[in-house]
């Protein structure tokens, strides 16, 4: 089992930058393959970027890809998203993910989650 905590949330102007952490309790974090995602009021949770659990293999949505850059560093029990361009449209909560099973871009099949941190882009 994993226990995660994202940080890193908060307000930017659009074209800022913020780099968002997601920590992860137990022994076993480069076990897990790990995922971020993202839900604005009245929208469905939505993938934004995944990392195998060796950190070689990512993947990323479409309306983020060469803005976001997923990270992790097993040696310290963290993940990583790093967001640059900011765009009024990427304000949500962000959610960190993981899984022992795989990565994934849909949100149901992981199964340990954080709290989630706000992201708030104002134009």
């Amino acid at each position: 089992q994993v226990q995660l905590v994202e940080s890193g949330g908060g307000l930017v102007q659009t074209g800022g930058s913020l780099r968002l952490s997601c920590a992860a309790s137990g022994r076993t974090f480069s076990s897990y393959a790990m995922g971020w995602f993202r839900q604005a009021p009245g929208k469905e949770r939505e993938f934004v970027a995944s990392i195998s659990w060796s950190g070689v293999s990512t993947d990323y949505a479409d309306s983020v890809k060469g803005r976001f850059t997923i990270s992790r560093d097993n040696a310290k029990n963290t993940m990583y998203l790093q967001m640059n361009s900011l765009k009024p449209e990427d304000t949500a909560v962000y959610y960190c993910a993981a899984d022992s099973r795989g990565r994934y871009r849909d949100y149901k099949k992981y199964a340990y989650w954080g709290q989630g941190t706000q992201v708030t882009v104002s134009s």
